[in-house]
Protein backbone atom coordinates (compact mmCIF):
# COMPACT_ATOMS: atom_id res chain seq x y z
CA UNK A 1 0.00 0.00 0.00
CA UNK A 2 1.33 3.36 -1.05
CA UNK A 3 0.89 6.07 1.58
CA UNK A 4 -0.81 9.42 0.56
CA UNK A 5 1.23 12.49 0.50
CA UNK A 6 0.12 15.70 2.31
CA UNK A 7 -0.72 17.28 -1.01
CA UNK A 8 -3.15 14.54 -1.83
CA UNK A 9 -4.79 14.76 1.58
CA UNK A 10 -5.38 18.52 1.20
CA UNK A 11 -7.24 18.02 -2.10
CA UNK A 12 -9.87 15.45 -0.82
CA UNK A 13 -10.90 17.29 2.41
CA UNK A 14 -12.72 20.20 0.70
CA UNK A 15 -14.73 17.76 -1.37
CA UNK A 16 -15.94 16.00 1.76
CA UNK A 17 -16.99 19.28 3.38
CA UNK A 18 -18.84 20.36 0.29
CA UNK A 19 -20.68 17.08 0.15
CA UNK A 20 -21.71 17.42 3.78
CA UNK A 21 -22.89 20.95 3.18
CA UNK A 22 -24.88 19.91 0.17
CA UNK A 23 -26.60 17.18 2.16
CA UNK A 24 -27.41 19.61 4.96
CA UNK A 25 -28.73 22.16 2.51
CA UNK A 26 -30.94 19.56 0.90
CA UNK A 27 -32.36 18.57 4.29
CA UNK A 28 -33.10 22.18 5.22
CA UNK A 29 -34.69 22.78 1.86
CA UNK A 30 -37.01 19.80 2.25
CA UNK A 31 -37.88 20.92 5.76
CA UNK A 32 -38.73 24.38 4.48
CA UNK A 33 -40.83 23.02 1.65
CA UNK A 34 -43.08 20.79 3.81
CA UNK A 35 -45.69 22.42 6.09
CA UNK A 36 -47.91 20.25 8.30
CA UNK A 37 -51.24 21.79 9.43
CA UNK A 38 -53.27 20.30 12.33
CA UNK A 39 -56.94 19.38 11.93
CA UNK A 40 -58.22 22.30 14.05
CA UNK A 41 -56.00 24.94 12.39
CA UNK A 42 -55.58 26.92 9.26
CA UNK A 43 -52.43 28.74 8.19
CA UNK A 44 -52.06 31.85 6.06
CA UNK A 45 -49.16 31.63 3.52
CA UNK A 46 -47.12 34.58 2.31
CA UNK A 47 -44.28 34.46 -0.24
CA UNK A 48 -41.95 37.47 -0.28
CA UNK A 49 -44.59 39.17 1.91
CA UNK A 50 -47.40 38.52 -0.55
CA UNK A 51 -50.51 36.68 0.63
CA UNK A 52 -50.85 33.44 -1.29
CA UNK A 53 -53.74 31.67 0.50
CA UNK A 54 -54.69 29.40 3.37
CA UNK A 55 -53.11 26.03 4.03
CA UNK A 56 -55.64 23.32 4.82
CA UNK A 57 -55.07 20.60 7.45
CA UNK A 58 -52.55 17.96 6.36
CA UNK A 59 -49.19 18.08 4.44
CA UNK A 60 -48.64 21.16 2.31
CA UNK A 61 -45.62 22.05 0.09
CA UNK A 62 -44.54 25.68 0.01
CA UNK A 63 -41.65 27.58 -1.54
CA UNK A 64 -38.63 27.17 0.75
CA UNK A 65 -36.75 30.03 2.40
CA UNK A 66 -39.06 32.74 0.99
CA UNK A 67 -42.38 31.70 2.62
CA UNK A 68 -43.98 32.44 5.99
CA UNK A 69 -47.06 30.95 7.62
CA UNK A 70 -49.45 32.36 10.31
CA UNK A 71 -51.49 29.92 12.39
CA UNK A 72 -55.20 30.46 13.22
CA UNK A 73 -57.03 28.22 15.68
CA UNK A 74 -60.51 27.49 14.29
CA UNK A 75 -61.96 26.27 17.61
CA UNK A 76 -64.00 28.34 20.09
CA UNK A 77 -61.64 30.43 22.16
CA UNK A 78 -62.05 32.12 25.54
CA UNK A 79 -60.97 35.68 26.19
CA UNK A 80 -60.92 37.02 29.73
CA UNK A 81 -61.99 40.64 30.01
CA UNK A 82 -59.95 42.26 32.80
CA UNK A 83 -61.79 43.77 35.78
CA UNK A 84 -63.15 47.17 34.88
CA UNK A 85 -64.21 50.07 37.05
CA UNK A 86 -67.33 51.90 35.98
CA UNK A 87 -69.88 54.36 37.35
CA UNK A 88 -73.56 53.61 36.99
CA UNK A 89 -76.18 56.10 35.88
CA UNK A 90 -77.08 56.83 39.52
CA UNK A 91 -73.39 57.61 40.30
CA UNK A 92 -72.54 54.37 42.11
CA UNK A 93 -69.03 53.02 41.48
CA UNK A 94 -68.83 49.34 40.59
CA UNK A 95 -66.24 46.89 39.31
CA UNK A 96 -67.07 44.18 36.78
CA UNK A 97 -65.37 41.54 34.69
CA UNK A 98 -66.59 39.23 31.93
CA UNK A 99 -65.71 36.33 29.67
CA UNK A 100 -66.07 36.45 25.87
CA UNK A 101 -66.32 33.30 23.73
CA UNK A 102 -65.23 33.82 20.10
CA UNK A 103 -64.56 31.72 17.04
CA UNK A 104 -62.57 32.45 13.83
CA UNK A 105 -64.93 32.07 10.91
CA UNK A 106 -62.73 33.60 8.16
CA UNK A 107 -58.97 33.18 8.67
CA UNK A 108 -58.14 35.36 5.68
CA UNK A 109 -60.04 38.37 7.06
CA UNK A 110 -58.69 37.72 10.54
CA UNK A 111 -55.19 37.83 9.02
CA UNK A 112 -55.64 40.80 6.74
CA UNK A 113 -58.20 43.00 8.58
CA UNK A 114 -56.84 43.06 12.14
CA UNK A 115 -53.41 42.88 13.67
CA UNK A 116 -54.17 40.71 16.71
CA UNK A 117 -57.81 39.68 16.81
CA UNK A 118 -57.68 38.38 20.40
CA UNK A 119 -56.33 41.60 21.80
CA UNK A 120 -58.70 43.62 19.63
CA UNK A 121 -61.75 41.69 20.88
CA UNK A 122 -60.57 41.99 24.51
CA UNK A 123 -60.11 45.77 24.31
CA UNK A 124 -63.44 46.22 22.55
CA UNK A 125 -65.19 44.12 25.21
CA UNK A 126 -63.68 46.24 28.01
CA UNK A 127 -64.93 49.51 26.60
CA UNK A 128 -68.34 48.05 25.78
CA UNK A 129 -68.70 46.66 29.33
CA UNK A 130 -68.00 50.07 30.87
CA UNK A 131 -70.42 51.76 28.48
CA UNK A 132 -73.26 49.33 29.16
CA UNK A 133 -72.87 49.56 32.95
CA UNK A 134 -72.72 53.33 32.74
CA UNK A 135 -76.16 53.39 31.06
CA UNK A 136 -77.81 51.37 33.84
CA UNK A 137 -78.68 51.98 37.47
CA UNK A 138 -77.05 50.09 40.30
CA UNK A 139 -80.02 47.82 40.99
CA UNK A 140 -80.27 46.91 37.30
CA UNK A 141 -76.59 46.03 37.09
CA UNK A 142 -77.04 43.62 40.00
CA UNK A 143 -80.29 42.04 38.81
CA UNK A 144 -80.24 42.16 34.99
CA UNK A 145 -77.19 40.12 34.07
CA UNK A 146 -78.82 38.65 30.97
CA UNK A 147 -79.62 42.09 29.65
CA UNK A 148 -76.00 43.20 30.14
CA UNK A 149 -74.73 40.11 28.34
CA UNK A 150 -77.08 40.63 25.41
CA UNK A 151 -76.16 44.30 25.03
CA UNK A 152 -72.41 43.61 25.09
CA UNK A 153 -72.75 40.86 22.52
CA UNK A 154 -74.82 43.09 20.27
CA UNK A 155 -72.17 45.83 20.47
CA UNK A 156 -69.39 43.37 19.61
CA UNK A 157 -71.10 41.67 16.67
CA UNK A 158 -70.74 44.42 14.07
CA UNK A 159 -66.98 45.15 14.31
CA UNK A 160 -65.99 41.51 14.84
CA UNK A 161 -67.88 40.45 11.71
CA UNK A 162 -65.54 42.63 9.68
CA UNK A 163 -62.60 40.79 11.23
CA UNK A 164 -63.97 37.37 10.40
CA UNK A 165 -64.66 36.67 14.09
CA UNK A 166 -67.99 35.57 15.56
CA UNK A 167 -68.83 36.33 19.20
CA UNK A 168 -70.66 33.24 20.41
CA UNK A 169 -71.40 34.36 23.95
CA UNK A 170 -70.65 36.99 26.57
CA UNK A 171 -70.95 36.28 30.30
CA UNK A 172 -70.54 38.89 33.03
CA UNK A 173 -69.00 37.08 35.97
CA UNK A 174 -69.13 39.66 38.75
CA UNK A 175 -70.53 43.13 39.35
CA UNK A 176 -69.38 44.42 42.73
CA UNK A 177 -70.35 47.83 44.13
CA UNK A 178 -68.00 49.73 46.41
CA UNK A 179 -67.66 48.82 50.11
CA UNK A 180 -69.73 51.79 51.26
CA UNK A 181 -72.51 50.87 48.88
CA UNK A 182 -72.34 47.25 50.00
CA UNK A 183 -72.72 48.28 53.64
CA UNK A 184 -75.68 50.48 52.77
CA UNK A 185 -77.27 47.66 50.83
CA UNK A 186 -76.78 45.28 53.74
CA UNK A 187 -78.43 47.75 56.11
CA UNK A 188 -81.29 48.22 53.68
CA UNK A 189 -81.75 44.48 53.34
CA UNK A 190 -81.69 44.03 57.11
CA UNK A 191 -84.27 46.80 57.60
CA UNK A 192 -86.48 45.32 54.91
CA UNK A 193 -86.36 41.88 56.51
CA UNK A 194 -87.21 43.36 59.92
CA UNK A 195 -90.12 45.25 58.39
CA UNK A 196 -91.44 42.07 56.76
CA UNK A 197 -91.05 40.16 60.01
CA UNK A 198 -93.04 42.80 61.90
CA UNK A 199 -95.75 42.80 59.23
CA UNK A 200 -96.02 39.03 59.30
CA UNK A 201 -96.18 39.02 63.09
CA UNK A 202 -98.92 41.66 63.09
CA UNK A 203 -100.86 39.77 60.44
CA UNK A 204 -100.55 36.58 62.47
CA UNK A 205 -101.88 38.26 65.60
CA UNK A 206 -104.72 39.83 63.62
CA UNK A 207 -105.63 36.50 62.04
CA UNK A 208 -105.51 34.82 65.43
CA UNK A 209 -107.85 37.43 66.93
CA UNK A 210 -110.23 37.06 63.97
CA UNK A 211 -110.28 33.28 64.29
CA UNK A 212 -110.88 33.51 68.03
CA UNK A 213 -113.74 35.99 67.54
CA UNK A 214 -115.29 33.86 64.84
CA UNK A 215 -115.05 30.79 67.06
CA UNK A 216 -116.74 32.60 69.95
CA UNK A 217 -119.43 33.92 67.60
CA UNK A 218 -120.07 30.48 66.17
CA UNK A 219 -120.25 28.98 69.68
CA UNK A 220 -122.78 31.64 70.75
CA UNK A 221 -124.87 31.03 67.65
CA UNK A 222 -124.92 27.27 68.21
CA UNK A 223 -125.80 27.77 71.88
CA UNK A 224 -128.60 30.17 70.94
CA UNK A 225 -129.89 27.72 68.34
CA UNK A 226 -129.90 24.97 70.98
CA UNK A 227 -131.78 27.13 73.47
CA UNK A 228 -134.27 28.14 70.83
CA UNK A 229 -134.79 24.53 69.78
CA UNK A 230 -135.25 23.57 73.43
CA UNK A 231 -137.86 26.29 73.90
CA UNK A 232 -139.67 25.19 70.74
CA UNK A 233 -139.73 21.57 71.93
CA UNK A 234 -140.91 22.63 75.40
CA UNK A 235 -143.72 24.70 73.90
CA UNK A 236 -144.71 21.82 71.64
CA UNK A 237 -144.70 19.47 74.65
CA UNK A 238 -147.00 21.80 76.57
CA UNK A 239 -149.32 21.96 73.57
CA UNK A 240 -149.41 18.17 73.26
CA UNK A 241 -150.08 17.85 76.99
CA UNK A 242 -153.02 20.25 76.66
CA UNK A 243 -154.39 18.31 73.70
CA UNK A 244 -154.05 15.00 75.56
CA UNK A 245 -155.86 16.44 78.56
CA UNK A 246 -158.64 17.63 76.28
CA UNK A 247 -158.87 14.18 74.73
CA UNK A 248 -159.12 12.61 78.17
CA UNK A 249 -161.83 15.10 79.06
CA UNK A 250 -163.69 14.02 75.95
CA UNK A 251 -163.91 10.42 77.16
CA UNK A 252 -164.68 11.25 80.77
CA UNK A 253 -166.89 14.32 80.41
CA UNK A 254 -170.05 12.62 79.20
CA UNK A 255 -169.86 9.85 81.79
CA UNK A 256 -169.64 12.47 84.52
CA UNK A 257 -172.68 14.29 83.07
CA UNK A 258 -174.71 11.02 83.07
CA UNK A 259 -173.84 10.35 86.67
CA UNK A 260 -174.87 13.86 87.64
CA UNK A 261 -178.08 13.47 85.68
CA UNK A 262 -178.94 10.20 87.37
CA UNK A 263 -178.38 11.78 90.76
CA UNK A 264 -180.77 14.60 89.76
CA UNK A 265 -183.44 12.07 88.65
CA UNK A 266 -183.06 10.19 91.90
CA UNK A 267 -183.66 13.39 93.84
CA UNK A 268 -186.71 14.17 91.68
CA UNK A 269 -188.05 10.72 92.40
CA UNK A 270 -188.07 11.48 96.07
CA UNK A 271 -190.24 14.59 95.45
CA UNK A 272 -194.06 14.50 95.90
CA UNK A 273 -194.72 16.17 92.57
CA UNK A 274 -195.85 14.04 89.61
CA UNK A 275 -194.97 16.47 86.82
CA UNK A 276 -191.38 17.30 85.91
CA UNK A 277 -189.76 19.47 83.21
CA UNK A 278 -186.43 18.01 82.06
CA UNK A 279 -183.92 19.71 79.72
CA UNK A 280 -183.26 18.10 76.38
CA UNK A 281 -179.68 17.23 77.25
CA UNK A 282 -180.70 15.39 80.41
CA UNK A 283 -183.53 13.49 78.75
CA UNK A 284 -181.14 12.44 76.00
CA UNK A 285 -178.65 11.11 78.50
CA UNK A 286 -181.40 9.31 80.46
CA UNK A 287 -182.64 7.74 77.25
CA UNK A 288 -179.23 6.42 76.43
CA UNK A 289 -178.82 5.12 79.94
CA UNK A 290 -182.25 3.40 79.80
CA UNK A 291 -181.41 1.74 76.51
CA UNK A 292 -178.30 0.38 78.07
CA UNK A 293 -180.16 -0.95 81.12
CA UNK A 294 -183.07 -2.55 79.17
CA UNK A 295 -180.79 -3.99 76.49
CA UNK A 296 -183.12 -2.78 73.74
CA UNK A 297 -182.59 -3.22 70.03
CA UNK A 298 -181.31 0.35 69.74
CA UNK A 299 -178.24 -0.45 71.77
CA UNK A 300 -177.68 -4.08 70.83
CA UNK A 301 -174.06 -3.45 69.96
CA UNK A 302 -173.23 -1.48 73.08
CA UNK A 303 -171.08 -3.20 75.67
CA UNK A 304 -170.99 -0.34 78.17
CA UNK A 305 -171.51 3.34 78.65
CA UNK A 306 -169.40 4.89 75.87
CA UNK A 307 -168.75 8.55 75.59
CA UNK A 308 -169.95 10.58 72.65
CA UNK A 309 -167.44 11.85 70.12
CA UNK A 310 -166.83 15.50 69.47
CA UNK A 311 -168.07 16.93 66.25
CA UNK A 312 -165.63 17.63 63.40
CA UNK A 313 -165.29 21.33 64.18
CA UNK A 314 -164.45 20.69 67.87
CA UNK A 315 -161.98 17.90 67.00
CA UNK A 316 -160.29 20.18 64.50
CA UNK A 317 -160.01 22.98 67.08
CA UNK A 318 -158.55 20.55 69.64
CA UNK A 319 -156.30 18.93 67.08
CA UNK A 320 -157.38 15.42 68.19
CA UNK A 321 -157.04 13.90 64.72
CA UNK A 322 -153.42 15.07 64.39
CA UNK A 323 -152.12 13.79 67.76
CA UNK A 324 -150.07 10.99 66.21
CA UNK A 325 -148.67 13.25 63.52
CA UNK A 326 -147.80 15.89 66.12
CA UNK A 327 -146.06 13.32 68.31
CA UNK A 328 -144.05 12.09 65.32
CA UNK A 329 -143.08 15.66 64.42
CA UNK A 330 -141.96 16.34 68.00
CA UNK A 331 -139.96 13.10 68.03
CA UNK A 332 -138.28 14.04 64.77
CA UNK A 333 -137.60 17.62 65.85
CA UNK A 334 -136.22 16.40 69.20
CA UNK A 335 -133.37 14.74 67.34
CA UNK A 336 -131.05 17.75 67.12
CA UNK A 337 -128.21 17.30 64.66
CA UNK A 338 -125.06 19.12 65.92
CA UNK A 339 -123.58 19.19 62.41
CA UNK A 340 -126.77 20.80 61.08
CA UNK A 341 -126.66 23.39 63.87
CA UNK A 342 -123.01 24.11 63.07
CA UNK A 343 -123.87 24.48 59.38
CA UNK A 344 -126.69 26.86 60.28
CA UNK A 345 -124.24 28.83 62.41
CA UNK A 346 -121.85 29.13 59.47
CA UNK A 347 -124.75 30.30 57.28
CA UNK A 348 -125.63 32.92 59.89
CA UNK A 349 -122.01 34.11 59.86
CA UNK A 350 -122.12 34.31 56.07
CA UNK A 351 -125.35 36.33 56.20
CA UNK A 352 -127.63 33.57 54.88
CA UNK A 353 -131.10 32.45 56.08
CA UNK A 354 -130.92 29.64 58.70
CA UNK A 355 -134.60 28.65 58.74
CA UNK A 356 -135.52 30.62 61.87
CA UNK A 357 -138.72 31.77 60.15
CA UNK A 358 -139.87 28.16 59.89
CA UNK A 359 -139.37 27.62 63.64
CA UNK A 360 -141.31 30.81 64.47
CA UNK A 361 -144.11 29.61 62.22
CA UNK A 362 -144.24 26.29 64.11
CA UNK A 363 -144.54 28.18 67.42
CA UNK A 364 -147.38 30.33 66.03
CA UNK A 365 -149.22 27.23 64.77
CA UNK A 366 -148.87 25.54 68.17
CA UNK A 367 -150.16 28.66 69.91
CA UNK A 368 -153.18 28.70 67.56
CA UNK A 369 -153.86 25.02 68.27
CA UNK A 370 -153.53 25.67 71.99
CA UNK A 371 -156.07 28.51 71.85
CA UNK A 372 -158.43 26.39 69.74
CA UNK A 373 -158.15 23.50 72.25
CA UNK A 374 -159.13 25.74 75.16
CA UNK A 375 -162.15 27.04 73.20
CA UNK A 376 -163.35 23.63 72.00
CA UNK A 377 -163.01 21.68 75.26
CA UNK A 378 -165.60 23.80 77.09
CA UNK A 379 -168.74 22.43 75.38
CA UNK A 380 -168.64 18.62 75.18
CA UNK A 381 -172.01 18.31 76.90
CA UNK A 382 -173.69 20.80 74.61
CA UNK A 383 -172.38 18.98 71.56
CA UNK A 384 -173.45 15.59 72.79
CA UNK A 385 -176.89 16.83 73.64
CA UNK A 386 -177.76 17.75 70.09
CA UNK A 387 -176.61 14.61 68.29
CA UNK A 388 -179.29 12.00 69.37
CA UNK A 389 -182.85 13.19 68.87
CA UNK A 390 -184.19 9.64 68.86
CA UNK A 391 -182.64 8.97 72.22
CA UNK A 392 -184.36 12.10 73.57
CA UNK A 393 -187.80 10.91 72.49
CA UNK A 394 -187.24 7.53 74.07
CA UNK A 395 -186.15 9.18 77.30
CA UNK A 396 -189.36 11.29 77.38
CA UNK A 397 -191.50 8.17 76.82
CA UNK A 398 -189.81 6.29 79.63
CA UNK A 399 -190.32 9.29 81.94
CA UNK A 400 -194.10 9.45 81.20
CA UNK A 401 -194.45 5.73 81.83
CA UNK A 402 -192.77 6.07 85.17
Amino acid sequence: MVPLTPLQLGGSLPLTIVAVLLVALAAVTVYQMVEIVDAYEKKALTVFGEYRGLLEPGINFIPPFVSRTYTFDMRTQTIDVPRQEAITRDNSPVTADAVVYIRVMNAKRAFLEVDDYKRAVSNLAQTTLRAVIGDMELDDTLNKRQEINARIRKELDEPTDEWGIRVESVEVREVNPSKDVQQAMEQQTSAERKRRAMILEAQGERQSAIEEAQGAKQSDIIRAQGQKQSQVLEAQGDAVSTVLRAKSAESMGERAVIERGMEAIERMGESESTTFVLPQELTSLVGRYGKHLTDSDVATQAEGLDSLDFDEETRELLGLDSIDELLNEISEEADVDPEKLEQQAEEVMAGQDTGATETDQVIEEMDAEFEGGDTGSASPAETSGSTTPDATDDAETETERS
